[in-house]
């Protein structure tokens, strides 16, 4: 069994690192051209790209997962709305391939400490230690996109208020509303230029102003953006000064943001904490299944092993149910 395994496992590492290699370096040259431009679309525009090419790299296919559906196509939906909301350029088939590159890298430097023993032990070790490797890093590159998509949330919501502000002086000045976000769109830089961009874009095809505001809110994913939808719809319907109301949007956002910032500082010994122990158990536990998997394997059968490790899921589950209610609370 060992000599047909190892073959096919170098196989799978070279195709592992090729591919690895090559990802790695259009992320590498992709960061490099992102240092050198303030606004993704209007850098778009000037390389000679129409505004239909330009929307459809920046926009993408929408998401239109329904509630309750766990289908395959649903969860590369999410994983899509996730990496729009991220920034990242690149689809999510080729994330997921990334993904799984590095898992087949992973498992390849892990077979080198697992291989011993022979046929049926061999076959099993290298079971355990494909799963390890893959959850360890779907699990990373969840982390990874999770904290993409948090800093550039952040990044939208200090960028607001301001954009709010050159709208609320450029309709003061006699400019209507989709003017005024022309102006914004073009004044400010990622990620709320390119979105806001995107807005007018988007009533330039025919698309209802309401409808493009509600795209922008799903698009971005931020609350704040949600707000700002919610505070034009009702206005273009009920009537009323958009620009007062906007000016003091802006001044909420605001607010809302220093008050976040404070309970963020009041809490990062609590958050660090808490994000240690979470991690900590779950991630020695994989690269003890990624390394030596045989470990538990050898103690598997043992009742008494059964029992512990029910008994450690169900407190590690409350125990982090605990510490996932007391650092996150809304204010």
């Amino acid at each position: 069994m060992a000599e047909i395994l190892t073959p096919l496992i170098y196989i799978l590492a070279f195709v592992a690192v090729v591919t690895l290699v090559q990802t790695s370096a259009g992320l590498i040259f992709e960061a490099g051209d992102k240092t050198r431009r303030m606004n993704r679309r209007l850098t778009m525009l000037d390389s000679g790209m129409s505004r239909d090419e330009v929307y459809a790299a920046l926009v993408r296919m929408p998401d239109r997962r329904k509630p309750g559906d766990w289908s395959p196509l649903a969860l590369l939906s999410v994983v899509r709305s996730y990496c729009r909301q991220a920034g990242l350029t690149i689809a999510p088939e080729r994330l997921i391939a990334i993904t799984a590159a590095i898992a087949l890298g992973l498992w390849f430097l892990a077979m080198t400490f697992a291989m011993s023993g022979t046929g049926l032990n061999v076959l099993v070790n290298g079971t355990l230690s494909m799963i390890a490797a893959a959850v360890l890093s779907a699990g990373g590159t969840w982390l990874w996109l999770a904290r993409r998509r948090k800093l550039r949330l952040k990044k939208i919501e200090e960028q607001l208020p301001t954009a709010l502000d050159i709208i609320n002086r450029a309709l003061r000045a006699g400019h209507p509303v989709i003017s005024a976000i022309q102006l914004a769109a073009s004044d400010m830089g990622d990620p709320i230029g390119s979105e806001f961009g995107l807005i007018v874009d988007e009533t330039t095809y025919g698309i209802a102003f309401n409808e493009a505001l509600v795209n922008f809110a799903r698009r971005t994913g931020s609350d704040d953006a949600h707000f700002f939808a919610v505070s034009v719809s009702i206005q273009s319907e009920t009537g009323g000064n958009l620009a007062e109301i906007l000016g003091g949007l802006a001044s909420v956002i605001r607010g809302r943001s220093s008050l976040t910032k404070r309970v963020r500082a009041l809490s990062s010994e609590g958050r660090a904490s808490a994000l240690l122990l979470s991690i900590l158990p779950v991630f020695v536990v994989l690269i003890q299944l990624l390394v030596h998997p045989h470990v538990y394997l050898d103690k598997i059968s043992d009742p008494i092993f059964q029992t512990a490790v029910a008994i450690t899921t169900v407190v590690y589950g409350l125990g982090w149910l605990m510490i996932y209610r007391i650092i996150n609370f809304k204010y």
